[in-house]
């Protein structure tokens, strides 16, 4: 795969709200979309587990995906801190996947596992968008001496 060419980054149109910005490549683009989808993921599962397919009380566990929410928005406008604050997030969600995969049996045993694998996707996704992103950042002209 040959690296991405410059006019992957050109300016958008005079008529797109974003002129100026540069446009995301692809490589990013399907970054973010893997990290939107994982998370998304996350938030559906998170509310079907605690209030229809193996609820643990009265359904009030289902506010634990509230911080999610709050990424969505931050990963559709590329924002880099967004990614960086989700990839530390989300050990929180994979760790209680990890407890009730040893503690629990039958359906939430299963629930759990999937937990797991949609945070490690959302993991990977996030760290990959970052070394891409901080990778191929432009960098600033050297001044001259």
């Amino acid at each position: 795969m040959s690296p991405p060419s410059s006019a992957a980054q050109t300016p958008a149109s005079p008529a797109d709200p974003h002129a100026g910005e540069p446009r995301p490549d692809a490589v990013v683009s399907s970054l973010r979309a893997v990290a939107l989808a994982a998370l998304l993921g996350l938030i559906v599962l998170g509310l079907a587990w605690e209030l229809w397919l193996a609820p643990t009380g009265s359904g009030t566990l289902a506010i634990k995906v509230l911080p999610l929410f709050f990424g969505v928005a931050g990963l559709l406008r590329h924002r880099m801190y967004t990614f960086r604050w989700l990839s530390l997030l989300v050990w929180l969600y994979f760790t209680e996947g990890v407890v009730r995969a040893v503690t629990e049996r039958g359906w939430s045993m299963a629930l759990a596992i999937i937990e797991i694998v949609l945070c490690l996707v959302l993991f990977s996704a996030c760290a990959a968008y970052i070394r891409w992103r901080l990778k191929h950042a432009p960098r600033p002209a050297p001044e001259p001496a």
